[in-house]
């Protein structure tokens, strides 16, 4: 088949049907396997949660909360805010730092709340779009050219959502150079959501907390650790009055986080490193079975292979399917009961998708491989 040009879109269902429409098996979904309450509350941790007083908590966060993430993150617990989950982390942010006609960059494909906040607010906001070809590698040029000293806020996530490639130390050091020279008044935001989330004994990297008061983190329980239910999040802030402002914004949005969530993350973060390990060996074993099924359809799929986190970018090939033939394979998916994300919820053209590989159990997850294959071959 003769591939046309330009981006495919076709009609498609929004992100919001991950959690409004399940189908059987969903390779659209990021997270790792969720956690079960069974497994956070043995002995003490009911009791605690029994003996909890159903009243305002801090506009800060649950103190206990706070110290266990900052241990984490290499800050202390006065500079992290709890949010509800990482994407009320990013709107705070947005809303704190922009107002109507300022400037924002983006880099995509990017997770959709990451711009939507800024989409909302009345933002002018430069994408930088990274590349599949050059394997979504940070271009600190490419963003270097989108900043003016008007800028406020640069976004960007590593790992990344979709693609899970990771920026090192160096390259994030290197932009923030650039931030600092052409846009003194802006803050970068880095989404650390899927830090943690590794491949067998791989050690995850440090945080990028401490790196500048300019760089504000935000992460969750809700992909490595498994646990999206619980709507708990953070922000990480090194710079006090910055930190101030966003309590603030906090506390006049939701007055404070919920102390059933609160505690049942501080749980979670307890038992981090048996959670996080138990995870990090179905993700290892997930991704050899994806690396295996990429290499056996490199003629009809190229697969960015991702540094972290339960997600990774494959994109149809050009030279196999042309616009119309993406359509169809996306028909065969759905009349397979299979869903995968499509690269337009991300800024992508459709002819990219994400596909999950930490959610499915292990045999579901090769079934759904088989599928995806079928629908390949049906397009």
């Amino acid at each position: 088949m003769n591939a046309s040009h330009g981006p495919a879109r076709f009609p498609a269902a929004s992100m919001s049907d991950l959690v409004d429409r399940p189908v059987r098996y969903d390779l659209a979904e990021s997270t790792c396997p969720p956690l079960r309450l069974r497994e956070l509350l043995d002995g003490d941790a009911a009791d605690r949660l029994g003996a909890l007083e159903i009243g305002y908590g801090t506009s800060q966060g649950d103190t206990e909360l706070r110290a266990l993430i900052a241990a984490g993150a290499g800050v202390s617990p006065a500079e992290v805010l709890v949010t509800a989950g990482g994407s009320s982390g990013m709107f705070l942010l947005a809303f704190t730092l922009c107002r109507p006609e300022d400037h924002a960059v983006v880099l995509t494909p990017c997770f959709p709340p990451a711009r939507a906040a800024l989409d909302a607010l009345g933002c002018r906001v430069t994408p930088v779009a990274l590349s599949f070809d050059d394997g979504y590698r940070l271009d600190v040029d490419a963003v270097a050219a989108a900043l003016t000293p008007e800028t406020r806020l640069v976004s960007l996530a590593s790992p990344q959502n979709p693609s899970g490639v990771r920026f090192t130390e160096r390259e994030l050091l290197a932009l923030l150079d650039r931030v600092e020279a052409r846009a003194p008044q802006a803050v970068l935001l880095v989404d650390e959501t899927y830090r943690q989330a590794g491949y067998g004994a791989a050690a995850a990297p440090r945080s990028t907390a401490s790196l500048s008061p300019r760089v504000v983190t935000c992460s969750s329980v809700s992909k490595a650790h498994g646990a999206p239910g619980i709507r708990v999040g953070w922000l990480t802030v090194t710079d006090p009055a910055l930190y101030e402002s966003l309590r603030i914004a906090k506390f006049n949005t939701l007055i404070t986080g919920s102390g059933v969530d609160e505690l049942l993350a501080a749980e979670v973060l307890r038992r981090e490193e048996q959670i996080l390990g138990e995870r990090r060996g179905a993700l290892a074993a997930a991704l050899d079975t994806l690396d295996r099924w990429a290499a056996e359809h490199r003629d009809a799929v190229e697969f960015v292979r991702p540094d972290g986190g339960a997600l990774c970018c494959l994109r149809l090939r050009a030279d196999r399917f042309d616009d119309q033939a993406v359509g169809r394979f996306y028909e065969a998916l759905a009349e397979r009961e299979t869903r995968v994300g499509l690269g337009g919820w991300f800024g992508e053209p459709d002819r990219v998708f994400r596909l999950g590989f930490g959610h499915l159990p292990a045999a579901d997850f090769r079934t759904a491989l088989d599928r995806v294959a079928e629908a390949l071959s049906a397009a």
